[in-house]
């Protein structure tokens, strides 16, 4: 979305129109009357906008002053405008809004301090003067927090300290309007009308009151004969607050019944045609306005029950913390049991059996016990026991035959004793490997997304699906960091899973907004629907394959996927070698990733449990390589991701850049090996992915194809013919060849 500081910059129009804007707030604000004193409106404007604008400003009052002849009556807002522009030469203040505030204040302090010298009323006039520059310096200082914020992400924050500086803005951007002398309306009563209006139909009884007060409380600060008229505009608000689940049209009917009722009850005057004018004028712009605002450009404390999410994130947290000591004591209790001590197992269940009941034990085991010792533990790791092989340390021990029966005995015993050890020790590490993803998943889901949740919309989208005999069990809709609209639909069992083009154009009709739908997720026994407004950019995807045998099945499978948030997927798995076994497990491998990812797992856990799975699925040898490359479709940023996969080329900046890894396959080590790289990715630039059939020899006539063309099937098909040449000089694998173009949407 373009910010107001890009149209000032980028966009000559967008200055034309600031300039104006600004040159028309002086020339009409010159002459005009704040509380019965000169409307300081322009000043704080003045102070809070760049030089251009502050320009404008001061040529429009100077001219409008020189027109009605009143130089002398505004000597103190133009030496004050001066004093602004002069301190904007030499620096730039509206980068820190408390700095506008402060320069405005101390511009009208110092011009009034002078003028109050020349003519001898320095005491009386200094008073006012300080009071009258706090007041301008606060409204500059509002002025100034509001267009930081638009400009960061041109959404109207009303939440913490910018609450106050939008009321403050309003307030006395109502009371200047109200200033503006026009026959028989008043633009200021009208605003203030219409910003009630949209305050009562979208958030009730309490946005009514708040915005028909401070309506109110501008237009007295304008006149008192302008407040009156105005002064049950916040009990119009509540009343009509009541009707927010109505039409906007019948909303627009029952505030100005209640408006006439109460204006008539209150006293009808000459004044009173005037102010049903307006009410009726601001009515009617509300009307032809409400279908088309939506709570994306504002964002209250209500849009995120922050209370719930710190909660949620705490007992995620917690329960992360735990099974992470879970962990830890397994590991503890895995390395006892794993600690060989098979040695001085043998050498004591020998020793007990056969020098128990000999004569010479004493002598061997107390005046030779060093000796005998060590002859036991050679013997013990001997590979082939014979008497002629005994150590000299036993050459007199009585017992040889029988010592070499009970080893031969526990030799055996102890190599199936291992083997099954052997088993339990990788059962224990696959455990220990599935316990800390299960860690990482739950500490991940408890991570607060950068979301602005709203409940308006999912309410509209319920009640339009309703109608239509669609029940959702939950809707929830929100805008995500570009602010963009993503909703979530979840329904009992699988019976709205064929309706997803239904439900997206129901949904993108109430809303006025194009929608697109990720497929359909099935988790038990509810099915969710992602609704998601259309990104910035586009993918192109172009690809071919071919199995090592021209009629037999191929290894390689890929995918490519959207999980609904605006982020897409294009996944390729080489299995090993060739034919139907090489097809199941790559397609195992991108089917079980495509599933997680869209259950909303994190990319580097989902290929964590992937390999857990492949590894502990079967005895045979079994792997796949892991190749995915992972889009946000809102900002661009390329994030490739690989477990034993070749090479991918990327093109950007007119250069090509060349992306490998020496991470294993999924599925041949119970921990896996993951690389993830993140890239630079604009309009234009080119992925493409390649499975192992592709000789490096290609490398470099690839690389020649992506500097001379933009035209990716043409690309493509190129690299996969070329292929051909080189497969036999190789190996003879399947071939795969994936092409990725980068495109804006209009």
């Amino acid at each position: 979305m373009l910010k107001l500081s890009e149209i000032q910059k980028n966009s000559i129009a967008g200055s034309v129109v600031m300039f104006t804007a600004s040159f028309m707030t002086g020339f009409l604000l010159a002459d005009t009357k704040i509380g019965g004193v000169a409307s300081f409106a322009d000043i704080s404007a003045a102070g809070a906008l760049g030089l251009p604008s502050a320009t404008a400003i001061l040529t429009g009052s100077i001219i409008h002053s020189i027109f009605m002849r009143s130089v002398g009556k505004n000597i103190i807002k133009i030496s004050s405008l001066i004093l602004i522009m002069i301190i904007k030469l030499f620096s730039e203040t509206k980068k820190d809004p408390r700095l506008c505030g402060f320069t405005t204040a101390m511009s009208i302090i110092a011009s009034g301090a002078a003028v109050s010298a020349i003519i001898g009323e320095v005491f009386y006039k200094l008073i006012f003067y300080i009071i009258y520059g706090i007041i301008a310096g606060i409204g500059a200082f509002s002025l100034s927090t509001v267009i930081q914020g638009l400009n960061n992400r041109f959404v109207a924050d009303f939440t913490s300290v910018r609450g106050y500086s939008y009321a403050v803005v309003y307030t006395l951007s109502i009371a200047a309007l109200c200033t503006i002398e026009l026959p028989l309306i008043n633009l200021g009563a009208i605003t203030g009308i219409f910003i009630t209006l949209i305050a009562s139909y979208r958030y009730g009884c309490s946005g009514g009151a708040l915005c028909g007060s401070l309506a109110a409380c501008g237009a007295f600060l304008a006149s008192e004969e302008i407040g009156m008229a105005v002064v049950l505009l916040p009990v119009s608000g509540i009343i009509t607050g009541y009707a927010d689940n109505r039409k906007h049209t019948t909303s627009a009917m029952i505030f100005l019944a209640v408006s006439f009722m109460l204006t008539v009850l209150s006293g009808a005057s000459s004044d009173s045609i005037d102010t049903m004018l307006n009410l009726l004028l601001g009515a009617l712009l509300f009307s032809a306005s409400a279908p088309y605002f939506s709570d994306r450009l504002i964002k209250t404390e209500t849009d995120v029950n922050s209370g719930t999410l710190a909660l949620m994130d705490k007992r995620m947290k917690f329960l992360s913390d735990s099974v992470r000591d879970v962990r830890r004591q397994y590991a503890k209790l895995s390395d006892i049991l794993s600690s060989d001590s098979d040695v001085n197992n043998n050498i004591n269940g020998i020793c007990k059996e056969v020098c128990t009941g000999c004569h010479r034990r004493l002598a061997c085991w107390k005046n030779e016990s060093g000796k005998t010792s060590d002859g036991f533990r050679k013997v013990s790791v001997m590979s082939e026991i014979s008497e002629e092989k005994f150590p000299y340390e036993l050459e007199e021990c009585l017992h040889k035959p029988e010592i070499i029966r009970l080893l031969e005995k526990t030799s055996h015993e102890n190599a199936v004793t291992r083997l099954i050890e052997m088993r339990f020790s990788e059962s224990r590490k696959l455990l220990l490997e599935l316990i800390k993803i299960i860690e990482e998943v739950i500490g991940k889901a408890g991570h607060q997304p950068e979301l602005r949740f709203s409940d308006e919309t999912a309410r509209k989208v319920r009640n339009k699906l309703e109608k239509f005999n669609i029940n959702p069990n939950s809707v929830t809709a929100c805008y995500n960091s570009s602010e963009r609209l993503l909703i979530e639909l979840y329904f009992s069992g699988s019976e709205h899973s064929e309706e997803v083009i239904r439900v997206c154009d129901l949904v993108s009709d109430e809303l006025h907004i194009p929608l697109a739908a990720s497929e359909p997720v099935n988790s038990g026994e509810e099915v969710r629907i992602r609704l998601f407004e259309h990104p910035k950019y586009a993918l192109e995807v172009y690809g071919v394959s071919m199995s090592a045998e021209n009629n037999g099945q191929n290894g390689d499978t890929s995918h490519v996927f959207g999980d609904g948030t605006g982020i897409s997927y294009i996944v390729l798995s080489d299995g090993m070698g060739s034919g139907k076994a090489a097809a199941l497990e790559s397609g195992m491998v991108v089917k079980l990733f495509r599933r997680l990812i869209n259950s909303g797992i994190d990319y580097k856990s989902a290929v964590k449990l992937i390999n857990s799975v492949m590894f502990a699925k079967s005895g045979n040898e079994a792997f796949a390589t892991l190749d995915a490359a992972r889009i946000d479709l809102d900002t661009g940023e390329l994030t490739i991701i690989k477990s034993g996969a070749s090479a991918t080329l990327i093109r950007h900046d007119g250069g090509i850049m060349k992306v490998s890894s020496s991470s294993f396959p999924i599925g041949i080590y119970e921990r896996s090996e993951i690389f993830t790289g993140s890239y630079a990715f604009e309009e234009g630039d080119i992925i493409i992915m390649l499975s192992d059939g592709i000789s490096e020899n290609e490398y470099k006539f690839i690389r020649e194809l992506l500097l001379q063309g933009d035209d990716l099937k043409l690309i493509v098909d190129e690299i996969y013919a070329k292929s051909t040449v080189f497969k036999h000089d190789s190996h003879d694998d399947d071939v795969t060849v994936i092409g990725i173009k980068l495109n804006k949407i209009n």
